[in-house]
């Protein structure tokens, strides 16, 4: 309970500081968005670009968990994952506060299941996110992006946002390595916690697959007998 009542506490924190004490937005923030999303990066500081695209790629690398996740949670977890997309952290906050702990793989893998337990998905990820990471830091301008830090909302909230998900992915992994048998690797549970971004690529990289059939919706709904 306690471990919930934090996630929703962190949201409530998140929200309350992104549209009350963030810096104010810019006139042209909507215009930089679109610009983003369209590709149309001239005059954009590359950090910018960088760190836009790479809040694609976490949504993707949380999807890699948390469909697999949901199959065994009373809340669907799809709408929480999609909206991600969009909100990153905003979306997946609320889902982490109402999931239980589920180390068990239900059901049968589906092709969407297969996408997201391959490790072509996950190499894809970590090669577009090398190359992001590799873009930003060696083509952007470091002033500028602190500068826009401190006064447009929509670049200080989305670098929280990217720290945020850094924070909370590890509080997938355990179940998700319990799921494949992995527990006893300690280690790479840390490296998940305490490297950002490629620590949680390099585990969906080496992750055990899933089982083609976990346990069954049925089984899962039993109670262990008390005594």
């Amino acid at each position: 309970m306690l471990r919930k009542i934090t996630f929703w506490l962190i949201w409530l924190g998140f929200t309350t500081y992104a549209f009350i004490f963030a810096p104010p937005d810019q006139p042209d923030t909507f215009e930089l968005i679109k610009n983003l999303s369209t590709g149309q990066w001239e005059g954009i500081n590359p950090l910018v670009i960088a760190l836009f695209n790479i809040m694609g790629v976490w949504p993707m690398i949380y999807a890699c968990l948390v469909f697999i996740d949901g199959r065994g949670q009373k809340v669907a977890a799809w709408p929480f994952a999609t909206f991600s997309f969009g909100v990153g952290a905003f979306a997946l906050l609320p889902y982490l506060g109402l999931r239980t702990p589920n180390p068990e793989f239900i059901g049968q893998k589906n092709a969407l299941i297969k996408i997201l337990d391959s490790r072509i998905t996950a190499i894809l990820l970590s090669v577009g996110a090398i190359i992001l990471v590799f873009y930003g830091i060696s083509q952007g301008n470091w002033g500028n992006f602190v500068q826009q830090w401190q006064t447009s909302r929509f670049i200080h909230v989305m670098s929280l946002d990217f720290c945020l998900l850094c924070l909370l992915f590890s509080s997938l992994v355990e179940d998700d390595m319990a799921r494949r048998g992995m527990t006893d690797n300690k280690g790479l549970f840390w490296l998940t916690a305490l490297v950002p971004l490629f620590g949680a690529l390099i585990y969906l990289c080496i992750r055990r697959p899933l089982p083609e059939v976990g346990r069954s919706i049925n089984q899962s709904q039993q109670k262990p007998a008390t005594t």
